[in-house]
């Protein structure tokens, strides 16, 4: 079943879902859920969101943690972090924070706090459907699965 949140709608707090959700409208809080998300182009998202896949489109100030994935549509943008299995971004969206992207980013969502052996092999996040801004001294040196920076205006 899908319930839908229209652009009228205004939510300060936080919201449970299950299945699935598309939010057009402004929330302000948290948003859980283990179903799927979409962000309309119209809404407009202060919040921590945790769900199984997010679909953006609009605007979201907070972090995104998502078990299976997350994609970010061309007219998204994205203040905050991104921890997902699998992240896609399609040109002239606006992401500003860092991504953790991989299995190990799967492992970080479903607990709190991960503990890792010392001796465990060091798990390596891979990133998709991304790629760098060209020239911007943020990204110099970064880890393996992190991304910084304004992707706006990138091309293929």
């Amino acid at each position: 079943m899908r319930n839908v949140l229209s652009t009228d709608v205004e939510i300060n707090g936080i919201v449970i879902f299950n299945d699935d959700l598309v939010v057009d409208g402004k929330i302000e809080g948290e948003i859980a859920s283990t179903g799927n998300l979409t962000i309309g182009e119209n809404a407009n998202i202060k919040a921590e969101v945790k769900t199984g896949t997010i679909v953006v489109y609009g605007k979201v100030h907070g972090n995104l943690t998502a078990t299976e994935r997350i994609d970010l549509k061309a007219s998204a943008e994205v203040v905050g972090d991104i921890t997902t299995k699998t992240l896609s971004i399609e040109s002239g969206a606006v992401f500003v924070g860092k991504s953790t992207v991989g299995p190990s980013a799967q492992a970080q969502t479903k607990s709190a706090t991960p503990a890792k052996p010392a001796d465990a092999p060091a798990n390596k996040p891979q990133q998709s459907g991304s790629t760098p801004s060209q020239g911007n001294p943020n990204n110099s040196g970064q880890k393996s699965g992190t991304q910084q920076g304004n992707l706006k205006g990138i091309k293929s």
